[in-house]
């Protein structure tokens, strides 16, 4: 990263103008190195130098932050909403499986719901992030509710949300529950895989 970091800093020096492709590279880079401040840094001075980020460099730092420090990145994620700029799916499927990931689930239903109240409505991905964090921190009945919720939606769960759950129910030492579960598969268009009988086995 810091040879990286030269050749930029040089390409400025010749007259060269750096442009936010140009500054999310960098960015990205010193994201996944986890030099964190250092990729905060460099975001504040592309806006410095008149460059707006847009919703695909917005959702890069948030996706690093996210690793390491995820209530800084639930602030860059308020941030960006007061700036103008609007999430896309993927900068909520990012902040939503890190709050998970940190156990963090009432703020992932929370920022569910403020998904759909800015009329952007979430899909099965959405939904199996949040499932999949609330089985692991054993919320069962809630995880239960919202994948049930889910047919009411009119959303189709797919292989990966049915092995969330069955692999919950399991879990939990309820194996009537997750076999029914496995059996239904079939009659929702969704034909168990080698993942799901795993996880009955």
């Amino acid at each position: 990263m810091n040879e990286t970091r030269r050749v930029f800093e040089l390409m400025i020096k010749k007259g060269f103008t750096a442009d936010i492709v140009s500054y999310n590279i960098l960015v990205n880079g010193y994201c996944k190195a986890k030099r964190l401040d250092e990729a905060m840094n460099l975001f504040r001075e592309m806006s410095q130098n008149s460059l707006v980020p847009d919703d695909v460099r917005y959702t890069t730092l948030i996706q690093g932050m996210c690793k390491l420090r995820i209530f800084d990145a639930y602030e860059l994620f308020k941030k960006m909403h007061a700036s103008g700029q609007v999430p896309n799916p993927t900068t909520y499927s990012v902040l939503l499986d890190g709050l998970c990931k940190h156990g963090q689930n009432r703020e992932a239903l929370k920022l569910l719901q403020a998904m759909q109240n800015y009329g952007l409505e979430p899909n099965i991905v959405h939904y199996s992030i949040i499932i999949d964090g609330l089985y692991k921190c054993w919320l069962i009945k809630i995880a239960s509710e919202l994948f049930h919720s889910l047919f009411v939606k009119g959303l189709n769960s797919n292989v990966y949300t049915y092995s969330i759950m069955i692999g919950g129910f399991c879990r939990e030492g309820l194996l009537d529950e997750a076999y029914q579960l496995f059996r239904s598969m079939g009659d929702n268009d969704c034909l168990p895989n080698n993942c799901c009988n795993n996880v009955m086995i």
